[in-house]
């Protein structure tokens, strides 16, 4: 390990060059190159050196051992006790520094919910999870905008999508990818009798025109009426948008607003992020050695948790992890399993780091 981050401390060094380098720096688009890679560095150089200083200072600290003042040797060895400790501490965040950072980690995301076995049960467990994720959004700062939805009659969704954009989302996020599954005693269930239901969460980091590239002539293009519940016109415009991307076969609609433009403007994004992730879970299959872990982002057909209403309790099976405050989560307090998530996460990835 020490070996890995002394080349990396050597080729910071040689950046720090670079970037001073006349010649170079009238050359701005390589340059930038230079100053982006000597920035993402830069934070493992400094903490190296800082482990370096305190190797040092162990050293120093062993040779006033040998002395012969009983009270100069007493004060050596607490040193020495707390430089030790010092000196694990900073090898575990090297050893967290180290590991490959996600390049999506710093994306925002469109996050899909769709209801799946259970009728209306499971469109009114949709609803809640997308309440979950918006009180999430807000505590974190993190601002929401529906995108596309589809909503029943008695107030939950058979799908919904939505765009959260802020500071590192898609880094805490991505690990909802996944089947959620709900146990409770339905309101549309006059027997009483305790039901399970699921829906499906997907998380897609958002991607640039730059991350994918769409041929025009790939897309196919119908727009019609906005429909609403029981087939009513919401406008009378032909404002809804269908996209069908013909190589995939991906279809998009978007109706929620009342320009065309707009909605044709969602309903790219929303391709654009799938085509992405398409594009992402490829290059998975083709480095296997750099496959996703366990927790990662998560399998959308693998189910990752169950929400029991009778119990109060919420389960993330991936770690293990019960939680008897089921409400006080869905009300957007999912830190406690994110942080979990993200310990188990690192803790599998920091195993092939030597």
């Amino acid at each position: 390990m020490i070996d890995k981050i002394q080349d990396i401390e050597n080729r910071y060094v040689d950046l720090s060059k670079k970037i001073s380098d006349p010649e170079i720096i009238s050359n701005r688009e390589e340059w930038q190159k230079f100053v982006k890679e000597h920035a993402a560095l830069e934070e493992i150089v400094t903490k190296y050196r800082e482990y370096k200083k305190v190797i040092e200072d162990i050293e120093e600290t062993k040779e006033l051992l040998e002395s012969d003042d009983p009270d100069m040797k007493d004060m050596a060895e607490q040193e020495l006790e707390e430089l030790k400790k010092k000196k694990e501490e900073i090898e575990n965040e090297i050893k967290l520094l180290l590991i490959p950072k996600d390049p999506n980690d710093v994306k925002d995301v469109i996050m899909e919910i769709r209801a799946g076995a259970g009728g209306e049960e499971a469109a009114l467990f949709a609803y809640d999870l997308f309440r979950m994720y918006t009180m999430y959004a807000e505590k974190r700062r993190w601002k929401t905008e529906i995108m596309s939805s589809n909503p029943t009659e008695l107030g939950g969704f058979k799908e919904i999508i939505f765009n959260i954009s802020g500071k590192g989302v898609y880094s805490r996020l991505k690990y909802e990818s996944g089947v959620h599954r709900v146990q409770r005693i339905p309101t549309t269930e006059a027997g009483g009798r305790i039901h399970t239901s699921t829906a499906t969460v997907a998380v897609l980091p958002e991607a640039e025109d730059v991350d994918v590239e769409i041929n025009p002539n790939d897309i196919k293009l119908d727009v019609f009426r906005s429909g609403g519940h029981g087939g009513q016109s919401v406008n009378t415009t032909d404002s809804a948008v269908r996209l069908t991307h013909i190589p995939t076969g991906i279809v998009i609609t978007c109706q929620d607003e009342r320009s065309q433009l707009q909605n044709r403007e969602r309903a790219m994004k929303i391709l654009r992020a799938r085509l992405y992730e398409m594009a992402q879970e490829e290059k998975e299959k083709e480095m296997s050695e750099t496959r996703k872990s366990q927790v990662g982002t998560g399998d959308r057909s693998e189910r990752i948790r169950t929400y029991n209403y009778p119990q109060g309790r919420i389960t993330d099976h991936r770690i293990g992890l019960t939680l008897y405050k089921l409400q006080f989560v869905l009300d957007g307090n999912l830190d406690e399993i994110i942080d979990a998530l993200i310990t188990e996460d690192q803790t599998e990835k920091l195993k092939n780091i030597n």
